[in-house]
């Protein structure tokens, strides 16, 4: 079988098509957590191969680089240092640090959270690189309600680290509690951007390309019911 080229460059159109063949993004009715009923459900559990997890590397890569060179960081004191939240942000994290050497030429240093602490070997909960004293940005797939990605702060926090920012593949743009996303809620309480390779109104706008009407009046039903502007 020959060699394929490495994906293109991430666009949002390009990750929703190879997303939906890969049944990362399902339409349909599906019951969330929140007794909402989605027109739409994303499981980046899915990005279960080369393509599709290299893709989603790609883009997290480019919003590094572009974070990374606007500050003017160099050299090892302020090193970039990435973070994968358990269990799905720790492929994620590997991979975008690949990434971020192949395309960018930036050698970032990587390391992701155990669920449960180790208490034998090497212990403790963190595993790869040092985090002490670095801001990290830390790399996820959605945010619902934001209460995994607080506890993730909490653990960074204790090991002596700041959070730099936060990226998600995906942004639901829904109401938590108040008025405001989940997203919205933790930029404001932890003053770092938090920011979203994808949100729902990439997919409305796919949806309205590919002139499927009933698919695309429910997906803008949801979006005013539930969504934040």
């Amino acid at each position: 079988m020959p060699l394929r080229a490495a994906p293109a460059s991430f666009t949002s159109t390009r990750f929703i098509e190879l997303a939906l063949a890969n049944s990362v993004l399902k339409f349909g009715e599906f019951v969330l957590k929140s007794g909402r009923i989605s027109p739409y459900f994303f499981n980046a559990g899915l990005l279960a191969n080369g393509e599709a997890l290299s893709l989603l590397a790609n883009g997290y890569a480019d919003v590094l680089a572009k974070q990374y060179q606007a500050t003017g960081q160099q050299g090892a004191q302020n090193e970039l240092v990435i973070f994968g939240a358990a269990y799905k942000g720790i492929p994620f994290v590997a991979a975008t640090a690949q990434a971020l050497w192949c395309n960018h030429g930036i050698n970032a240093s990587w390391g992701y959270n155990r669920k449960e602490v180790k208490s034998h070997g090497e212990g403790g909960q963190l595993v790869g690189a040092d985090v002490k004293g670095k801001a990290v940005w830390v790399l996820d797939d959605v945010i619902t309600a934001g209460t995994a990605m607080r506890e993730v702060v909490d653990i960074l926090e204790t090991a002596g680290a700041t959070v730099a920012g936060i990226i998600v593949a995906l942004d639901r743009k829904e109401k938590g509690q108040h008025e405001r996303s989940a997203i919205n809620e933790l930029a404001d309480t932890l003053q770092v951007p938090v920011q979203a390779l994808v949100d729902i109104d990439d997919i409305i706008d796919y949806v309205a390309q590919q002139e499927d009407s009933n698919q695309l009046a429910k997906m803008r039903h949801y979006r005013q019911q539930y969504g934040v502007a």
